[in-house]
């Protein structure tokens, strides 16, 4: 009888395997990360002629981060050959999660092996902050750092800035594998809007535009007065959304307002929709001009910078100018979750600490590089809001959601209020986990609204003027993955966990 049990067990148990491999595409999947991973070798290479070029210690670092990523990428994409081209929804999933994890555990390796960040968990943090786009660090002395790895965390927040995976479904077609299914799980907000009929075209043009805005900002910021490593480090940061800094003190260091009102102007393109863009560059300035989301996004930067400026006038020393100024750099800042800070706002008056954690809670534009709830998801929450009250002195009236002139769905309203009850779940748990870490409650607010929104400075002790090292592993491990999920918009990463996603339907 017990053998017959054992053996009916190991049946299932190989049946369950077999329907696992059968349902999701696991050496499409494995191959097309191993192929990620030999372009991440290029970058380490790449960041290794910064190294000799500056004659720095961490030269020995990249190659042999190079070689140990290229030898992974190449058993990858050689283990993977012979796997279905087609991506389902399914497959699009896993391979965005997987990517992500993949990129960060290998590009933590120069950070790991050099030496300057010699524990795992804060290498891995520092990493996944820089994929993610968050910004958030554990370093407490930039500057000490060599040129190649103050490069390399750059560069991770502008290759993560747009997507790693958007960058994927460009080269996806040379690959005979349709990119589709990636964008679906990649594309950040409730809708995504398609430029071209092929998906892999509108990739390369929106890559296109990202690339052309970082290479004007740096030219600009030269112009300022800052040497061409630090204007394309700050560049990557800012279009990317990030944050890094090549100083300590972040763009404050360099007291100067033509830089601080530079990078808030690109820090402001930069959170604007993708798509919006393009169609700017198309010269379709109608569609720009009229669309709901970048009305709310602009008016909501204009709002919030004067009431700001105003108190923070008559509550400091500053002048209107300097008021306006730092008012105006913060807002963009938070608002586009890249977290570049030119004040301590934590010295500022504490009335102002709530608006600007509000401030990160919205977020930009979707189809940006930035994080938060997104300002089309406000937009139409404010519009369900509207209607509910129309319904209870019409309660038998049609009143459909119009965006942009157009009805949405029913679909999506459900989806954008699942999400914000999610994100405020996830929120309110986090918070709960860290105060019970025996970190305070301010600085798990502000660790975990940080976190999940991509921004990068947090409150009290974790404010734009400290790092994060002072963290508990655990919670570091937390927040990278709080990180992760807020990249990836939730759903991502979460249907990884529900047992339905695993089982053939």
């Amino acid at each position: 009888m017990r053998v017959t049990i054992q053996n009916e067990v190991t049946s299932n148990s190989q049946l369950s395997t077999l329907n696992l491999i059968n349902v999701i595409n696991f050496k499409t999947i494995i191959r097309i990360i191993g192929i990620l991973l030999l372009l991440e070798t290029v970058m380490f290479l790449v960041c290794s002629g910064v190294s000799y070029y500056y004659k720095d210690d961490a030269l020995p670092d990249f190659w042999k981060a190079a070689g140990i990523t290229a030898g992974a990428g190449l058993l990858m994409a050689i283990f993977g050959k012979g796997g279905d081209r087609q991506l389902t929804r399914r497959d699009g999933y896993v391979l965005v999660s997987f990517a992500w994890v993949a990129f960060s555990l290998f590009g933590m390796l120069p950070f790991y092996i050099s030496g300057y960040i010699p524990n795992v968990t804060d290498a891995f943090f520092e990493t996944m902050s820089g994929f993610s786009s968050t910004g958030a660090t554990i370093l407490n002395n930039i500057e000490s750092l060599p040129h190649g790895l103050l490069f390399w965390r750059s560069m991770t927040q502008w290759i993560g800035g747009l997507g790693i995976i958007m960058f994927t479904i460009a080269v996806l077609p040379i690959f005979g594998v349709s990119g589709l299914q990636v964008f679906a799980a990649e594309a950040s907000g409730p809708t995504h809007d398609k430029v071209h009929p092929r998906i892999g075209i509108t990739a390369k043009w929106i890559w296109s535009i990202y690339a052309g805005i970082t290479f004007i900002l740096v030219a600009l910021l030269m112009m300022g007065g800052m040497g061409w490593f630090d204007s394309v480090c700050h560049a990557f940061a800012t279009t990317g959304t990030g944050g890094f800094s090549t100083k300590q003190a972040s763009v404050a260091y360099y007291n100067s307002p033509y830089i601080e009102y530079v990078i808030s102007i690109f820090m402001f393109i930069s959170g604007i929709n993708f798509t919006l863009l393009l169609f700017f560059v198309n010269r379709k300035f109608k569609k720009v001009i009229d669309n709901a989301e970048l009305k709310w996004y602009f008016w909501s930067v204009v709002c919030f910078t004067a009431v700001i400026a105003v108190i923070l006038h008559y509550t400091s020393s500053m002048g209107i100018e300097e008021s306006f100024r730092k008012s105006l750099f913060q807002v963009i800042s938070l608002h586009t979750s890249t977290g570049f800070a030119t004040d301590d706002y934590m010295l500022w008056t504490p009335v102002l600490w709530g608006l600007l954690t509000i401030i990160m809670v919205i977020g930009a534009c979707a189809g940006s590089t930035t994080g938060g709830l997104k300002c089309i998801r406000m937009v139409i929450l404010a519009k369900v809001s509207r209607n509910e009250f129309k319904h209870i002195l019409h309660p038998n009236a049609v009143l459909p959601i119009r965006v942009n002139k157009q009805v949405i769905s029913p679909f999506i309203v459900s989806t954008v209020l699942a999400f914000c009850f999610l994100y405020l779940i996830i929120i309110v748990v986090s918070v709960l986990l860290m105060m019970g870490m025996g970190i305070g409650f301010l600085e798990s607010i502000g660790c975990v609204i940080s976190s999940i929104g991509n921004m990068g400075p947090g409150l009290g002790e974790t404010g734009p003027a400290y790092s994060w090292s002072a963290l508990p592993d655990a919670a570091k491990w937390l927040l990278s993955f709080l990180m992760l999920l807020g990249r990836l918009e939730l759903f991502t990463i979460l249907l990884l966990f529900t047992p339905g996603f695993w089982k053939r339907n």
